[in-house]
């Protein structure tokens, strides 16, 4: 089968397409005939090596840790889905490929798209983990670093759906986005406090930092000088200002879960999911290049 996959750390230019032997289910697992596989900052971040201390990783790999697809081959003890079915999850070895292995998925939706549905499986988890871990409730207002990419998006949308609410930072050309998707929008970078504090009178009850472009210790101003309820996904500076870091998702039973919430909320409308950009296998070095760029206004995805 083709693959995408690097035998070194490094830049984009270490990913190249490979002809692989077909993976096969094993207990547990399905196999999967992928439509769409999401790409993440992560993905890049385990090209170039430095998530080796928290995820090693054996070369040589193939990336990608969320698909949409179909089943085409069931394991041992598989009874949930069966050949045939849509559906998405994460992948148990690399999804830029056409066949992934999965062990945590659930049902698509036929209305939801491809492209789409790769979009929500990670952008879903991380956006639940750490809205839960904020104890965000209705009536909080919630300060959410990088609102217009893959995972803040899906974030503004599930932290307006528990009545908060959200003020997002992002460019300038994404305040329209953020509006419409019932944020208030906010410029990042020099001022940022005081530009909070114009539209935030009444403070800041939480912060979650989707971006991890340097807005910690202005987010410690504006929650009053505490690193109280601040969580960051991106900011590896996290530690060294007393801020938690939540890097990395729970139990297969709690992401099968909130993916579950997240497509029911995709399938009803509540939940919208923009993709930025869709590449073809060969181009995911220039899918992970955009990524690595930060400046994506939705999800990026490669399709085999």
């Amino acid at each position: 089968m083709k693959a995408i996959t690097f035998e070194e750390f490094g830049g984009p230019e270490v990913l190249h397409v490979k002809d692989m032997e077909e993976p096969h289910a094993g207990p547990g697992e399905v196999r999967v005939a992928v439509r769409a596989a999401g790409v993440n900052p992560m993905d890049f971040k385990i090209r170039r090596g430095t998530m080796e201390q928290v995820f090693p990783t054996p070369l040589p790999a193939v990336p990608g840790l969320e698909f949409a697809g179909v089943v085409d081959e069931i394991g041992a003890g598989v009874t949930e889905v069966a050949v045939g079915d849509d559906v998405l999850g994460w992948s148990a070895g690399g999804a830029y490929a056409r066949y992934a292995l999965a062990d945590t998925i659930v049902r698509k939706p036929a209305d939801l798209a491809w492209t789409e549905a790769a979009a929500l499986p990670v952008a879903a988890e991380t956006s639940e983990r750490v809205l839960d871990l904020l104890a965000l409730r209705n009536g909080e207002t919630l300060l959410l670093h990088g609102a217009a990419g893959a995972v803040g998006s899906v974030a503004v949308q599930l932290a307006v759906a528990r009545g908060a609410t959200v003020i997002g930072t992002a460019s300038p050309a994404n305040h329209g986005y953020l509006r419409s998707l019932g944020a208030i929008p906010v410029a990042y970078g020099d001022g940022l406090v005081e530009r909070v504090r114009a539209v935030a009178p009444q403070g800041i009850d939480a912060v979650f930092d989707v971006a991890g472009k340097g807005a910690l210790p202005d987010s410690i101003e504006l929650r009053g000088g505490t690193t109280d309820r601040i969580v960051t996904i991106a900011d590896a500076g996290a530690a060294g200002l007393g801020v938690t870091f939540s890097g990395g998702g729970g139990s297969p039973e709690a992401k099968r879960a909130a993916l579950a919430e997240g497509v029911r909320l995709a399938a009803d409308g509540t939940l919208r999911l923009r993709v930025a950009q869709a590449f073809p296998l060969a181009d995911a070095a220039k899918a992970q290049a955009e990524s690595e760029r930060g400046h994506a206004a939705g999800k990026l995805v490669v399709t085999p």
